[in-house]
């Protein structure tokens, strides 16, 4: 197999045959979900890993950002965060203070406790690697599952696509970028996307979930946005519809993806929060983002399974298109 996630048919295959032998364990390995709630009493314990694996630059920030958001679309708060830290022959001392200054610094901001993990200088790797385990909780009866999408539920993204991706390529192939016609300025505002409008969708669930009834909400990351309406859909058992004019894509993600044949639906898209929500709900939902900054789209709608998945462009409707793995994978990999 090539770079990237798992086919989503062979990991729904592979998580289906895990014996959960913890009667606690509410939400075990699923496809779709963002993370495994686990009963405390009157809370759920909430607990999620995610890797860094495609950018070097920034990783002990990264891992931070990418497992507290996993944890914020659950509806739950970021508490505790382990951290593996996997570096290259030859990595100096200095690095790796820079790297632990960004797991401060990011947890730090986030209201986050890094309560252990492990280092290791390791053999044959030719790039530092990051592998995050954060736990939070969230309260009895407020938690919000990716399979809670309704048919009828009115489809949400904030800020737009694809922030990670472009950040990413930015500060990873601006070399290649340039050579391909992108001008510098528009390389340096991309790699400023990481912090402004950021990657962090914690304070875009928190503010959906005090404006709106959410009934469910996914965070889209490798794969894109088309994979992340994908495993939402997988999640909830349900068809969904959206329209390609409604979806915002960023000015530097449609001329990078120009630049180097990609496809804006499939670069990893973290940043932007997917939610369903009640159509009644859409405006006040729009108002409260907006209100603190952050840009919202409704630009779809959940529909029942056998209607299956669609893009409406123009006045076409076409079968929602599937990427085997992440067009930024596709890219790096040549």
């Amino acid at each position: 197999m090539k770079a990237g996630k798992l086919p989503l048919d062979l990991l729904s295959k592979l998580l289906d045959g895990i014996p959960q032998n913890d009667p606690r364990v509410v939400v075990g390995p699923r496809a779709g979900e963002d993370a495994a709630l686990i009963d405390f009493g009157d809370r759920y314990l909430v607990a999620k890993t995610d890797p860094i694996t495609f950018a070097t630059d920034l990783i002990g920030w990264y891992v931070v950002q990418v497992n507290a958001n996993d944890l914020a679309v659950m509806g739950a708060t970021p508490k505790w965060l382990m951290a593996t830290l996997l570096l290259p022959e030859g990595t100096d001392a200095d690095q790796v203070q820079l790297t632990f200054k960004q797991l401060g610094d990011a947890c730090t901001e986030l209201g986050i406790t890094l309560v252990g993990g492990h280092t290791e200088i390791t053999y044959d790797l030719p790039r530092p690697l990051a592998i995050g385990a954060m736990l939070g909780e969230v309260e009895k009866g407020h938690e919000v599952l990716t399979s809670g999408a309704m048919p009828g539920d009115s489809i949400v993204l904030t800020k737009g696509i694809a922030i990670e991706g472009c950040s990413i390529l930015a500060r990873e192939s601006a070399e290649d970028l340039r050579k391909a016609g992108v001008g510098q300025e528009l390389i340096d505002k991309a790699a400023a996307l990481l912090f402004s409008p950021g990657i962090s969708v914690v304070k875009d669930a928190r503010i959906a979930l005090e404006a709106a009834d959410v009934h469910a909400m996914h965070d889209p990351t490798e794969g894109g946005l088309a994979t992340g309406l994908l495993e939402l859909a997988t999640a909830a058992h349900v068809g969904l519809t959206v329209d390609l004019d409604r979806i915002p894509v960023l000015p530097e993600c449609s001329a990078f993806c120009e630049a180097l044949g990609l496809d804006p639906l499939g670069l990893i898209g973290s940043g932007a929060l997917l939610a369903t929500v009640p159509p009644e709900d859409v405006a006040a939902l729009v108002e409260a983002l907006e209100d603190e900054g952050i840009a919202v789209s409704e630009i779809g709608r959940v529909t029942p399974p056998e209607d299956g998945l669609k893009l409406r462009v123009g006045s076409e409707v076409r079968d929602l298109p599937v990427f085997e793995r992440d067009e930024l994978a596709r890219w790096l990999s040549g």
